[in-house]
């Protein structure tokens, strides 16, 4: 185990942890509720420090980021455990429990990288990489001072505590936060936290560049009304945030059924009002191309994670205008 940063002695047993706004006051021998960290004898240690559960080089497009090196890839690693217990998640056999992991030190991830052709850097994500903060801190810092070209992205709920996101940030590129709901009611009904701290994380991320996804539950969050809301709550950051609409699937403890395709449809219409870049993931039929938001023109062409870069810098070739895309 690795001594935890961010928690504060209660007591002789017992600790509390100030990472993220669960706020878990820990007894000696128990793990908080992302069952990642872990009081021993009145200190706290991050039990899964470099325990990696899963590993894959993906297109950079499955995270999703849609405006940051598309047509690239990216290791990305995950490990377990989370802070939030939604009833819908996908990789629930990793956040909600512990599996099997192989340990990696930060040198050796870094070292895993340069063992991929064509890989643009590493993506922490599956699992909630930020209760894995002391080991994600140690090897982004470690990437930033070896190698600076090299991408780190981060995957993640958000819900985290403003001082080490702060701390976090100057390392990190790249980011895709999953909005679950603009409904706070929503948020303790289906994850068990809270949205006000992730309007802030999504504020604060705003100095990397950053994308929204937000999975649409059936009957839960996909109300016309808290569309508006969400995408004038973007807008009213940056128009050009890229919100990505994923469609819900039946999965873990919630059997409602998949969102509608016309929901979705009509959620992207009602978000595009708003900002000038909104995307329906997870429903094959969608179109998901980059268009020129002052011409129209195609710019980048997705099939499922096939994609087709038509610019060779950030600029429509039609109109000239600059499109907020890292190539």
């Amino acid at each position: 185990m690795h001594r935890a940063r961010y928690w504060d002695p209660v007591s002789e047993t017992k600790v509390r942890c100030l990472l993220c706004p669960q706020h878990c006051l820990i007894e000696d021998g128990s793990a908080g509720f992302c069952r990642a960290r872990v009081n021993y004898q009145g200190e706290l240690y991050s039990e899964n420090y470099g325990k990696v559960s899963s590993i894959a080089l993906d297109p950079i497009e499955k995270k999703p980021l849609y405006h940051y090196k598309p047509g690239s890839q990216i290791l990305s690693v995950g490990s377990y455990g989370c802070n939030l217990r939604c009833l819908y998640c996908q990789n629930y056999s990793i956040s909600q429990q512990k599996v099997s992991t192989r340990y990696f030190d930060p040198a050796s991830l870094l070292a895993l990288l340069e063992r991929f052709e064509n890989n643009i850097g590493i993506a922490f994500t599956y699992n909630e990489p930020l209760i894995w903060y002391e080991y994600v801190y140690d090897v982004a810092k470690l990437i930033k001072d070896k190698r600076p070209e090299t991408s780190v992205v981060l995957v993640t709920n958000g819900y985290i505590n403003q001082e080490p996101l702060k701390e976090l940030l100057p390392y990190i590129d790249a980011l895709n936060i999953d909005l679950k709901s603009f409904s706070d009611k929503i948020y303790k009904k289906l994850c068990k936290g809270r949205l006000d701290p992730v309007l802030e994380t999504i504020q604060t991320a705003r100095r990397c560049h950053l994308e929204i996804t937000a999975l649409l539950v059936t009957d839960e969050n996909d109300s016309h009304e808290e569309i508006h809301n969400l995408a004038s709550f973007l807008a009213r950051i940056d128009k050009n945030i890229p919100l990505h609409l994923s469609r819900y699937y039946p999965n873990f403890l919630l059997n409602k059924p998949a969102t509608p395709g016309s929901s979705l449809l009509e959620a992207r219409e009602i978000a595009s009002e708003y900002l000038n870049y909104v995307y329906i993931g997870n429903y094959p039929e969608a179109d998901t191309n980059t268009y020129c938001p002052n011409c129209g023109k195609l710019l980048i062409e997705r099939k499922y994670y096939q994609t087709k870069v038509k610019i060779k810098s950030p600029n429509c070739t039609q109109c000239g205008k600059g499109i907020p895309i890292i190539l």
